[in-house]
């Protein structure tokens, strides 16, 4: 039987008939965290979340004009607070049950992030490539994040230079070591909350390497980025 994380979409296909990312079900942010641990081997840490102030969401850390309200680490050691124990992840959400849920990156996995124009565009290429795929996830702020093996980005440059694409042209960042991705269901203050566009699953347990998905990737950029 296929595993599914908790909170995440049962719809298979990366993208419905109209483009939009599936529905997914609710669930507590101490409970996924705890799956992503334990199910995937995920390195998971708290970070900052929403508080109501006279009925306007607020991001924790004090900022008023905070850029990523509720959706960025909580303390500059966040790095080494990160655990890939189910144990530790249920500690540390028992502390503070609304953290939103980072994933960082340049351990398990790196992730190639794209904007979601591209994105959508780029998983259409792939299905009909018949690609695997990793995990891919789509956050509020229109950027997509798709799961690949770590080293990305060392290999990504030269990838897209190989292609054609001088990498400064193409609005393609790959995260590695030292940064991190919000995962669903985290909250991005009042625009909404992160989401799969590609669950994770027992069939992509697997991530693909980059050099498999840079070729889709850097040309949905590049057109994408051509029309602006």
């Amino acid at each position: 039987m296929e595993e599914t994380i908790a909170g995440t979409s049962d719809v298979t296909s990366p993208v419905t008939a109209a483009g939009q990312i599936p529905q997914q079900r609710g669930d507590s942010l101490l409970d996924t965290a705890v799956r992503y641990a334990e199910e995937r081997h995920w390195d998971v840490v708290p970070g900052t979340w929403l508080e109501s102030d006279d009925g306007v969401q607020r991001c924790s850390c004090g900022d008023v004009r905070c850029p990523a309200p509720g959706s960025h680490p909580a303390r500059p050691d966040w790095a080494t607070q990160a655990t890939g124990s189910a144990t530790g992840a249920r500690r540390l959400w028992s502390k503070q049950p609304k953290a939103s849920i980072l994933l960082p990156t340049g351990r398990t996995f790196d992730a190639i992030d794209v904007p979601e124009t591209a994105g959508f565009l780029a998983l259409a290429r792939m299905e009909r490539m018949e690609l695997t795929l990793g995990p891919v996830t789509c956050t509020p702020d229109r950027r997509m994040q798709f799961f690949v093996l770590p080293g990305a980005t060392l290999k990504v440059p030269d990838l897209v230079r190989k292609l054609g694409w001088p990498p400064a042209s193409l609005d393609l960042v790959t995260l590695g070591e030292g940064a991190y991705v919000a995962a669903p269901p985290t909250r991005f203050g009042n625009q909404g909350a992160a989401q799969w566009a590609c669950r994770p699953t027992a069939a992509n347990r697997w991530l693909p390497d980059a050099e498999e998905l840079i070729s889709p990737l850097a040309y949905s950029c590049g057109r994408e980025g051509r029309r602006g």
